[in-house]
């Protein structure tokens, strides 16, 4: 039996428009992009121009700073164009598809017969060590680092998210594969919600497997290396996707670089939400085709509803997102007066409305903020939905005056911006907890390194 951890804190947010078990075939896109701003703090240098021909697996750019570092195309075809901002920032690199789906070569591996360098050295060169993540500061992993261990979470447990179980089906054997690539770096922990019950995942190998059970965010890997084995000052730790982990186990089976994932497009504003499987980085247009009612005053998330970015339907597919979501926008519709008029048909953590006498209710929840920012009320808000061993509240006003000797005392070196999602849910005060914990997290990440 795994060991189960059960998690009281937290907030289920239920909203409609959930996904059904089934699959809605889409189009193929025609363009592909790949955005650095994905890749937390990595300074790209783009390594291809307009008219270059590439294939899947082929560098698109490289990060300055660690040039063995390789972001690679999701699809093969020509680079149409390299987007940039202010100061020549990139903002993407896109790629238009020739409809072949052709991946550079490479020979499928014996997993056990390699060392933790060469594999290592095996997803460097075809661009899946991009997806590994680092705690502490959340950013990507350094290659010249040798972490503890690598957790992977099988469980997503955010609003209206994908239901691994229904991505997992028919990739067990890469989803193994890749845990066993995983492991011959550093030792895999396996995080899986207790009511799952895929074999690929109950009785997964080379693993250690622990179950958790409770409200969001009990599948977010923060939340699971708290309570598993908190990260102490010095100590690094990787994290990667599930999803993520099925690409690196196609690499090793197939000798091929596949970046099709399980797709959720979901939310109030959607037609028949269900599942599709697209490539990394598609455009959204074939995605979202007949799927709206209309495009006016709807907010189009990249990821989910808690800590996705707003983009269009001209957009495109983030490298880690696996939800795209519609809710209404509603522009400018403020309260009467000010005031909150009770009523049913509103969701709220307080008792403000009266939701929390139907509890199994599923609610719209539009893009309001409904309300201005203002001073940080102490009401042990953050408390009741933060699971991890922290005292959240001080330290968002340790990051905030800047004294990093409190935040190193209050556990900065464990939490990501995601992991604020739900305190920022709940905030009275409307501060953006994840602007500011990232901000404190490149900040000590600066002094330190």
């Amino acid at each position: 039996m795994h060991r189960v951890v059960k998690i009281s804190k937290g907030l289920d947010i239920k909203l409609k428009g959930a996904p059904a078990a089934e699959f809605t075939a889409v189009k193929e896109a025609k363009q592909y992009a790949l955005m650095p701003a994905d890749f937390t703090r990595v300074t790209p240098k783009v390594v291809v121009k307009p008219g270059d021909a590439v294939k899947a697996g082929d560098a698109l750019f490289v990060d300055k700073n660690a040039p063995e570092l390789r972001f690679v195309s999701p699809v093969s075809g020509t680079v149409v164009a390299v987007n940039r901002g202010e100061r020549r920032r990139v903002l993407s690199v896109v790629v238009e598809s020739d409809g072949k789906m052709e991946s550079v070569e490479y020979k499928a591996k014996d997993i056990f017969s390699l060392s933790a360098a060469e594999v290592k050295s095996h997803l460097l060169q075809s661009g899946m060590f991009a997806f590994l993540r680092q705690r502490p500061y959340d950013v990507i992993a350094s290659p010249a680092d040798m972490p503890r261990a690598i957790f992977v979470s099988a469980f997503d447990s955010k609003p209206l998210a994908v239901d691994f179980e229904v991505a997992l089906k028919g990739n067990e054997v890469d989803f193994q594969a890749g845990l066993d690539a995983l492991s011959r770096i550093a030792p895999v922990n396996l995080g899986i919600r207790a009511t799952q019950t895929a074999a690929a995942l109950n009785v997964a190998k080379n693993v250690t497997i622990t179950a958790f059970s409770g409200p969001h965010p009990a599948g977010n890997v923060g939340v699971q290396i708290n309570h598993v084995a908190p990260v102490n000052k010095g100590e690094i730790v990787w994290t990667i996707g599930a999803e993520e982990v099925i690409f690196v186990g196609r690499l090793f089976n197939k000798g091929v670089v596949d970046f099709t994932r399980t797709v959720a497009v979901v939310g109030s504003e959607v037609k028949n939400p269900s599942y599709s499987k697209v490539v990394l980085g598609a455009q959204l247009t074939t995605l979202l085709d007949g799927r709206l009612d209309n495009t006016n005053e709807l907010r189009i998330i990249d990821g989910n509803v808690l800590t996705g970015k707003k983009t269009t339907a001209d957009g495109f597919l983030g490298a880690f997102s696996n939800e795209v979501t519609v809710i209404p926008e509603i522009l400018g519709g403020d309260e009467m007066f000010g005031w909150i008029a009770p009523r049913f048909s509103m969701f709220s953590t307080s008792r403000s409305y009266f939701s929390w006498l139907f509890p199994k209710r599923n609610y719209v929840i539009d893009a309001r903020i409904k309300g201005g920012e203002r001073h940080m009320i102490m009401s042990n808000e953050y408390d009741k939905v933060f699971p991890m061993d922290i005292y959240p509240e001080y330290l968002i006003k340790a990051i905030i005056t800047g004294n990093i000797d409190k935040m190193e005392e209050l556990g900065i070196y464990e939490v990501a911006p995601e992991d604020f999602a739900l305190c920022e849910f709940v905030d009275s005060s409307k501060l953006e907890l994840q602007r500011i914990v990232r901000e404190g997290l490149d900040k000590l990440r600066a002094e330190m390194c």
